[in-house]
């Protein structure tokens, strides 16, 4: 393990499956953490399984479950409920992303590690949060970004709200949590005292709503899906070039304005007193958006960019994740890291915030169901053959 590591020395324990709880723990590995994942004997995280496979793993799980000790035990059986209050109690951090109550039943929650562990730290990610009304509803991200507001201001006006292909929900909870572990990592050097932190995913995506809520508060605006703008700032938007190929071009500034319309072969519009500031663009959006869009229908991409560069206008493609491979400035700043699979090359995507004295890295893909249960429960716990090959037998691990 890197010793300079941010986070190194700090033990966390990772309860839980799917994709919130497993980014924070992947995050919290890269730098430098201890995890220990803890996965059900009869199968192990079913991300194991999902997407795109090579072999009988899923290529997703490399990545997500990189820096990790998997740990094979039955949370269904008391022996395997006590192997993991051992654990516990030997571990800095806690995480889980169980329905609120479900740790409780097990005699896992945090009111029961307050004596044998009060400097533990316990992040716990739901739905909707460990209180309130809805606290007990099953917590997905597709339904959690929908009452965020998040999903509402996406797409286009009369039309059904899109999402991105993505787990975005899980995502952003998943680093809402590992910021509230660090925070509270930060404060018990000063009060020695571990604290419980509640993330839900709900909470995670409304924490992206910027000024929705003082717009309409203070003024009774709702803001409303804008396609591939963004509403009340002018000119920003998505433009299909004569290669069918997509461009974004971001011109709100008001000198930025004058370069992008020069640029643009329309200087009339550059030196116009109604264009001259924002709230003029805003209102004449649909005369502007129709000139860009005419003026990127007429060229190809490559040439548009280059024209738009030259004006210092802020302006880029619209990249697959191909481009992303071969484009040299991700490669420059290392945005992919190699991990070899049975002997075979796999890129997977290198984790932020980049630090310059103390990076974060990948030390290993992820691995094998229970591959680390010998190092954990023997060395760790120090359980010795014999105990190992019960539990086995009695199928509380693999």
């Amino acid at each position: 393990m890197n010793s300079s590591a941010p986070l190194a020395g700090y033990r966390v324990i990772e309860l839980g499956q799917l994709l919130a709880g497993p980014f924070a723990g992947c995050m919290l590995g890269y730098f430098g953490a201890e995890v220990i994942k803890i996965e059900p004997p009869q199968g192990g995280d079913p991300i194991r399984r999902w997407r795109e496979m090579r072999g009988d793993t899923s290529l997703w799980w490399r990545s997500l479950a990189r820096n990790k000790k998997s740990v094979t035990i039955d949370l269904k059986t008391g022996q395997g409920v006590e192997l993991v209050r051992q654990l516990i109690d030997k571990a800095d951090v806690v995480i889980e992303n169980f329905r609120p109550g479900v740790v409780e039943k097990w005699g896992l929650g945090p009111d029961d590690f307050k004596h044998s562990n009060p400097a533990l730290v316990y992040a716990r990610i739901s739905g909707y949060g460990q209180n309130g009304p809805y606290a007990d509803k099953p917590g997905f991200a597709s339904v959690c970004e929908g009452m965020s507001g998040f999903r509402y201001v996406n797409g286009h006006p009369s039309e059904a709200p899109v999402r991105p292909n993505l787990s975005i929900g899980d995502t952003i909870s998943g680093i809402h949590a590992a910021l509230g572990i660090a925070l509270a990592l930060l404060e018990k050097q000063r009060s020695g005292v571990g604290q419980v932190i509640d993330v839900a995913l709900v909470e995670s995506m409304f924490n992206l709503m910027e000024a929705v809520v003082p717009e309409f508060d203070g003024n009774g605006v709702i803001r409303e899906p804008s396609g591939s703008t963004v509403t009340g700032i002018v000119p920003t938007n998505t433009y299909r070039c004569k290669d069918d190929k997509y461009i974004v071009i971001g011109g709100n500034g008001d000198s930025i304005f004058q370069r992008l319309m020069i640029a643009a072969d329309c200087p009339q519009m550059a030196s116009d007193p109604r264009l001259a500031s924002n709230p003029g663009r805003v209102e004449h959006e649909a005369e502007i958006d129709a000139v860009l869009a005419n003026w990127c229908a007429s060229q190809d991409s490559t040439l548009l960019l280059q024209k738009l560069d030259n004006a210092r206008v802020p302006a880029g493609p619209i990249y697959n994740v191909e481009d992303m491979l071969n484009d040299p400035h991700f490669n420059a700043r290392g945005l992919f890291e190699s991990v070899e699979i049975d002997g075979e090359p796999l890129k997977i995507p290198a984790l932020l915030p980049r630090l310059s004295r103390t990076p974060g890295s990948t030390r290993w893909p992820g691995g094998e169901l229970g591959g680390a249960n010998r190092e954990i429960l023997g060395d760790l716990l120090g359980l010795d053959e014999q105990q190992l090959d019960e539990l086995r037998s009695s199928a509380v691990i693999l």
